[in-house]
């Protein structure tokens, strides 16, 4: 077996465990009160599980890191990997201290969503573009992995404190808000779907573009709703497009890319439309139960301290190494470059975050509303602005 092999097969294997283990810290919170040891074993062995999960996943990490001789977050499917991982860990730090199951049902999910979205990209070894042909390349992007992955913790015990503790039992402009936010993480499953399933066909559409006097072949592989604007389909045998994309969104990709985004929101708006239909009810409304036995004011620390960990870490590989080495590399400390510009929205949110906390107060539900938006403007960093923004640092 070659170490490409070795390395796929780990993080693979890794994946899996994930989901098996989620299925054990489920157990290990059934109602039944008689059965508390058993839920304190069911507990420890998904914890257990995860662990050797995560092991795995450092397998695939030294695997690959041997394999391309540099550290392995240099693209997209590298960097969202090492995120995945990044949040594993964390989750398995909280574990250990605050022994809670709940976080497990939450948390793993949500992670391995993330590295099922980095299979979407291309897992190719290619050699390093010389500006990333730098140590800092690992200093810097692991740090701000590191420090999204204690993040996510935050909005972890963040998103829970909110579907306890707000009424579901009436429609308020909250319990909408929060039904929202779940509806989020759908489409982000959708785009999952969506994207895998056409992969596993091997679908392709093609277009001829005109533009600036200029023919050019765009390529989409999911079905062309949305076409290139000036563009004819080549391909036979394929959907027609509805439309073209309007021609205020510029950019070679951005017919694909906006195609993209309708399929996501199709896609999980199905599966959204299925999960309602099953539960018959808000999907805040039906989690709300499970949530009965957490305590909130442990949900509330464990989103401060979260935060308050994260926010230094960032601070370091998302701010000051990113500082130097866009000084050794581009010869100046800042530029308005749209990574640049979100990174430092991303620290001001989480700088304000602690002010209000301790200045003002905020804490409870107030806390638990911007533990979610924080992380939205993290993933808005990861998708929007590496897919669709045109950046310096753009891994697309």
């Amino acid at each position: 077996m070659g170490i490409y092999s070795v390395s796929s097969t780990a993080l693979l294997i890794a994946f899996l465990l994930y989901l098996v283990a989620t299925f054990f810290f489920g157990g290990a919170i059934r109602q039944n009160k008689n059965e508390r040891h058993q839920k304190t074993k069911a507990g420890t062995t998904g914890l257990v599980i995860t662990i050797i999960g995560f092991a795995s996943q450092l397998v695939y990490f030294i695997a690959r890191w041997v394999m391309t001789g540099h550290a392995p977050v240099s693209n997209l499917f590298e960097f969202t990997t090492f995120l995945g991982m990044s949040m594993i860990l964390a989750f398995i730090i909280i574990y250990i201290y605050y022994k809670t199951a709940f976080l497990g049902v939450f948390a793993l999910p949500l992670a391995t969503i993330i590295i099922a979205y980095a299979s979407m990209f291309s897992s190719d070894v290619a050699p390093l573009v010389a500006s990333l042909q730098s140590y800092w390349l690992p200093i810097h992007v692991s740090t701000v992995s590191l420090a999204q992955g204690i993040l996510f913790i935050s909005f972890v015990a963040g998103l829970m404190y909110l579907i306890r503790q707000i009424d579901q039992t009436r429609a308020t402009l909250r319990n909408t808000m929060l039904e929202l936010v779940i509806y989020g993480i759908f489409l982000f499953v959708g785009f999952i779907v969506m994207t895998s399933i056409f992969n596993a066909v091997s679908y392709q559409a093609t277009f001829e573009v005109e533009g600036n006097g200029q023919q050019t072949v765009a390529e989409y592989h999911l079905p062309p709703i949305a076409a290139p604007q000036d563009s004819t389909l080549l391909s036979e045998n394929v959907m027609s497009p509805w439309f073209e994309v309007p021609g205020w969104m510029h950019g070679d990709d951005a017919g694909r890319k906006f195609n993209t985004v309708i399929w996501s929101f199709f896609g999980g708006s199905i599966i959204y439309g299925i999960a309602f239909l099953i539960s018959r009810k808000r999907i805040g409304k039906r989690l709300q139960p499970l949530l009965k036995g957490v305590k909130p004011d442990m949900l509330d620390e464990i989103m401060y301290r979260s935060v308050a960990i994260g926010f230094p870490v960032f601070t370091l590989g998302g701010l000051i190494f990113a500082a130097i080495w866009a000084q050794i590399a581009w010869g100046r400390f800042w530029g308005w470059d749209p990574k640049e510009v979100w990174a430092l929205i991303t620290w001001l949110f989480y700088a304000a975050f602690l002010h209000l906390r301790l200045s003002r107060g905020w804490h409870g539900e107030k806390s638990g509303w911007l533990a979610v938006v924080g992380f939205a403007i993290i993933m808005f960093n990861l998708i929007v602005v590496n897919l669709v923004l045109a950046s310096l640092h753009s891994y697309a």
